[in-house]
Parts: structure tokens; sequence; C-alpha cells
């Protein structure tokens, strides 16, 4: 969307006077360097539920994982770990393979049902509401059908699904604002990257927005530039260097998902802008974490893939199981700069970074540490 939104806050602040008004600004900078400062600490592992028998509950169980998009490397990542977890968890873990088409989707579903799977992942990008016919053959058939990295808590789950175990989009967004507000001491002109044809799009904006109204009166929205993922590659760079060239005052932009990094870069440096102009962004993926050891992205929120494939497969398990399941996958949320960048490699991995807290965290539960 064009032209500039401003947060409701200002107006508010204004009827204040000039004191209020600078008071309130000044304690939204130091809110938003809190939460930027909580998440700088090494990740911590918390228990999703009670402990159980994991491999006897897993016996003579497979699920079949369907990502939106098997060229995604972050789902790639994810659902090779599932699969490498199965010492640990007892679980036959089956990607199916596709090129991000509905009719592929549909392929899967069908091939879960002849194959006799226990169990459907929906992983990160497959809108339940697409195979709807699909998934009432696989609940007819005994199969359940399970959701992961794909809600934000706040929106409902498609009914027809056994479970899902939700990732907290909208606190992201809220975290890409404290960002901005800290880095810019309060005066953050920002053009936000985004895919509204993903359901979590919406949640993570809205994190964006409603922080920037409440602890930045002097922050502005200055463009929302929609892009579909299969545009991406065409799109996002002109995009970018247009809104930056017919926007002089932008020193943030947020793609929110972090692969997008990779036509937003050219497009600050073409324009001359990138000693002005910051980016920011989420998902942790390796080659963004590079750009962050190399400058061209300030900053990236990360989370653990091996992380989310373990809880996955536990939220998943405890589904089939008749336990209870998680709402949340529970995965904390890790910023990389400048500061700590190196520590996910040279070249940058998608497995180091994070500790491994939650590598003996999850064996603990799952009755399977030496």
């Amino acid at each position: 969307m064009r032209g500039v939104i401003q947060t409701a806050a200002l107006a508010t602040v204004l009827t204040w006077g000039g004191a209020s008004w600078a008071a309130t600004a000044e304690e939204g900078v130091a809110r938003a360097k809190a939460q930027v400062e909580a998440h700088r600490g090494s990740p911590k592992f918390v228990a999703p539920g009670p402990a159980f028998d994991i491999k006897a509950c897993a016996a003579g169980k497979k699920m079949l994982s369907i990502p939106n998009n098997s060229t995604n490397p972050f789902l790639k990542g994810i659902i090779d770990r599932m699969i490498r977890a199965k010492d640990d968890t007892g679980l036959e873990v089956v990607e199916w393979q596709n090129q991000g088409q509905p009719s592929q989707w549909v392929q899967g579903m069908e091939f879960a049902a002849k194959n006799k799977f226990t169990a459907i992942n929906l992983i990160s990008g497959i809108d339940p509401k697409t195979i709807e016919p699909q998934i009432k053959a696989a609940n007819a058939a005994g199969i359940k059908t399970m959701v992961s990295h794909f809600y934000d808590p706040s929106q409902p789950v498609n009914p027809l699904v056994s479970s899902s175990v939700a990732i907290g989009f909208n606190a992201v967004g809220k975290l890409l604002a404290d960002w901005t507000i800290a880095k810019t001491s309060g005066k953050a002109n920002i053009v936000i990257i985004k895919s509204d044809e993903v359901p979590p799009t919406a949640p993570l904006v809205k994190g964006i927005t409603d922080e920037l109204a409440a602890n930045c009166p002097d922050c502005k929205i200055v463009q929302q530039i929609n892009v579909g993922v299969t545009e991406w590659g065409t799109k996002i760079q002109p995009s970018v260097q247009a809104a930056l060239l017919a926007n002089p005052t932008v020193n943030y932009v947020i793609p929110i998902y972090d692969s997008m990094s990779q036509f937003v870069v050219p497009a600050v440096a073409l324009t001359g802008k990138a000693a002005t102009v910051k980016i920011a962004t989420f998902n942790g993926t390796p080659f963004v974490i590079d750009y962050v050891q190399q400058g061209k992205v300030e900053m990236d929120i990360g989370e653990s893939i091996d992380w989310i494939a373990r809880a996955t497969v536990d939220a998943h398990l405890r589904d089939m199981c008749g336990l209870a399941v998680p709402k949340e996958l529970n995965v904390p949320f890790y910023i990389f700069d400048a500061s700590n960048a190196k520590e996910a490699g040279t070249p940058a991995t998608f497995d180091k970074g994070y500790g491994q807290d939650y590598v003996e965290g999850f064996r603990k539960i799952w009755k399977t540490a030496p």
C-alpha cells in the first residue's frame, strides 16, 4: 500500500504537549531496547509437556510431511531434520516433494491415503482450506492431518485438522519493530515487504504496526509492498528501488521473510543507500546470516530448524497417541547481528548458534537420554 501510514499514537501524544510527548517517546525507545535485549541471551529449552515414552508411542507409525514448496531451504531443512531425528524419536518421516502447486499438495494427500500413513504434516505455508476435500478423505481413512509452523496463536485453526502447533508471527513483528525503534532512537521510517497470500503475514505485519503505535510516536511505515511468493524474483528488487528513490527519508526495509533479502540487498545497493538504509528480517536462513556477517543485512531473527523439527515431531506424536498437544512450538527467537552472526558458522549453517540445550531437553522428556 502506497503512502504514509502514521502511527495512531502520534495523534494521541501530540495533544499532551511537547514535554509529555518527549517523555513518552523516550519510554517507548526504552521498552523497545528491553525487548531486543531479551532476545540476545542463549536460547533455553522449555518442555512442551509431560515426559512420555516417545519410541513406544511412535512404534508402527509413519508421517508424510508436505511443505508448501520443497525448494524453500528453511522448510526442506526442517523436514530433513525430522527424518534424521528418527534415532531419538522412532518416527518414520517421509517428505512429499513438490514445487508449490496446489495440485501437487492434493497428490501428496492422496499418496498418504494410498500408502496408509498414520499422519500428515502440513508445514509452514499450506492453508488447510485449499485442500479441504483431501483432508476430509484422510480423516475418513483414519489419517490425522496436522499443521505446524503456520498459524499465529491469534488465528483460528481449520476445524478439519487434528491439531496445530503455532508460531508467534505477531511476536516476530513486534520484535522487528522494536529493533528499528531502538536503532533509530524512535525515528524509524520503514518500508515493509510482505506476501499477503501467506496467512501468517497478517499477524506478523500487525505486530509491527501495533508495536510502532505503542512505542514510537515518531515512527512511520512509509510503504507496504505486497509481492506474491512466485513473483519475489521479478518484483521485489524494482519495487524496493522505486520506494527508496521516491522516499529519501526511509532508513529501514523489513522483508518479513528473510529469503526476500536476496532481492532487497541489491536494490539498496543500486540506489546508493547502503549506508543509510538498513535491513531487518526474520527466519535465520544461512545465506541471510552470511549477509549479516558481510554487513549487507543488519539483523535476522533466527529460529533453530532442528529445534523446530523436534518440537514438531513431539507435538504430532502426542496427537497420534492421544496426549495433550501444545498449542505452540515454543521454539525461542534469537537475534543475529554483527555481534554474534559468526556463531552460526562461516559460512552460516542452519544448526549453529542456538546451543544444544534443547537436544538433551527433548531426550529427557522422551525418555531416550543415555
